[in-house]
């Protein structure tokens, strides 16, 4: 079966009638119907990751609906299957329903009841094959080098180009960026990337270790170099020898400290306390910082020669504010990482959680999306709680952005999950948004969007 231009649904019946009755149904309503006479056709017709519904009459020859439901249940759970029943026949369609049907029709059926349970049943489908596309995609990541950025805004593009350039190299580098922006995911993917993966990667923050210890922590000492060093300990940088030493909230390191940081950048050697031969190193050394180290070099709050040995390359990080059409997708992404964590299913959003998304500030970055989806997924469904009810602060008034600003994100927004949710089959973007193809592709051109770049293989 050749893949549809419009959502396609399966219609199984040994009766001609019902069959060309309900064909001309779905048609009508902008489906593609493919009708079987027997279970056993339609079987060996149907496709792997069938993106449409089945609607299957229970009484027919040979092979019945309630076996060819058990046996599509063990092919694949999510399918959605309709189950046609005899007028009257509630014990039947109770045990189908048991039997993990989606829902059931009596005959005889309204034209309106069967498109009611088919449209239902598609957006069940659709949504579970975006969850196993996501997943499959959480997998390949697992299996390739390094932590994956999540988005497709152009901020997000060019910064994957430079990381991966910059892993290629050998230089040290500094991240800036808000909190929660994702500065030790990138940390991590630079290291991944880079011929230094086999090697540790040795995370340090700057402001979380005590004063008093942090210079043992990172250079390490000799057995006696202090009241309580009874043997010898090997530093961080001195552990990370051949991979990559990441300092997060280098702006908390004590001025003192910064000096013989600045030492070990020069010189790739480290002396440990009470020692005094140089240990020699092969690090690269990522920093991390939240402000403006030029600035605060200038008001005497970091050492400027410090700075400009860690400036070599300067990797800006966009906060989620500026790049708000990434948001349903990144919180989408979290929502199923959290989902197949703890066994559960990843709830869908609607235009009105997206629209909230869209108009909060957020703050805490992409960190506090990411513990908003998984509070949504834990509690949302369990307890019965709206997105906006998880959100700290949130709100149904209109955000401090203009309507007009707004509306632009919602709508780039909207199209971008449809796009991604139908895997750039234009037709079926257009009958879900409910637009004219040519408006659609006036959007597209408004937007940056193109339909070819969602367009991909169904996951294995």
């Amino acid at each position: 079966m050749h893949e549809p231009s419009s959502l396609p649904v399966i219609v199984i019946d040994d009766e001609p009638h019902l069959r060309i009755t309900a064909a001309q149904t779905l048609e009508l309503a902008g489906y593609t119907p493919h009708c079987f006479e027997t279970a056993e056709q339609a079987l060996d017709a149907l496709p792997a990751h069938f993106p449409g519904v089945i609607v299957s009459d229970i009484r027919m020859p040979r092979m019945d609906g309630m076996t060819l439901l058990r046996t599509l249940q063990k092919q694949d759970p999510t399918l959605p299957v309709i189950l046609i029943t005899g007028h009257g026949d509630i014990s039947t369609a109770v045990e189908a329903m048991r039997a993990g049907a989606w829902d059931f029709l009596e005959k005889p059926f309204a034209g309106d009841r069967l498109l009611d349970v088919v449209r239902r049943g598609l957006e069940k489908r659709q949504l579970s094959l975006e969850n196993r596309r996501l997943k499959a995609e959480l997998e390949a990541q697992q299996a390739a080098l390094g932590p994956r950025l999540v988005g497709r805004t152009a901020a997000i593009s060019r910064l994957a180009a430079m990381i991966q350039r910059i892993s290629q190299v050998e230089a040290d580098v500094l991240v800036f960026g808000e909190t929660g922006t994702g500065k030790d995911l990138v940390a991590r993917a630079i290291h991944e990337r880079s011929h230094r993966r086999h090697a540790p990667f040795v995370a340090i923050n700057c402001g979380a270790v005590p004063e008093s210890i942090i210079e043992s922590e990172l250079f390490g000492h000799e057995k006696g170099a202090f009241t309580g060093a009874v043997e010898r300990r090997i530093g961080k940088f001195e552990h990370a020898d051949g991979g990559t030493v990441f300092l997060d909230e280098i702006e908390s390191m004590p001025l003192a400290l910064q000096v013989k940081l600045l030492r070990v950048l020069q010189e790739r050697a480290v002396e440990r306390l009470g020692g005094n031969q140089p240990v020699t190193l092969d690090i690269r050394v990522i920093a991390a910082t939240k402000i403006d180290l030029k600035a605060a070099a200038e008001r005497g709050e970091f050492r400027e020669d410090l700075y400009y040995r860690l400036d070599v390359v300067t990797l800006p990080l966009p906060a989620l504010r500026e790049r708000r059409e990434d948001i349903p997708l990144l919180f989408q992404h979290f929502a199923v990482v959290a989902a197949t964590r703890s066994g559960l299913e990843a709830p869908p959003l609607d235009s009105h959680d997206t629209a909230i998304l869209l108009a909060h500030d957020w703050p805490g970055n992409v960190r506090e999306l990411r513990n908003l989806a998984e509070r949504y997924v834990l509690l949302g469904a369990a307890f019965d709680y709206r997105l906006g009810a998880l959100l700290e602060g949130a709100s149904d008034d209109t955000a401090e952005a203009g309507l007009a600003q707004q509306v632009e994100l919602f709508e780039k927004s909207l199209i971008n999950q449809a796009l991604s949710r139908h895997q750039g089959q234009v037709t079926t973007v257009c009958r879900q948004l409910d637009i004219p193809r040519k408006t659609l592709y006036d959007k597209l051109k408004k937007h940056g969007l193109k339909a070819d770049d969602y367009r991909h293989k169904a996951p294995p």
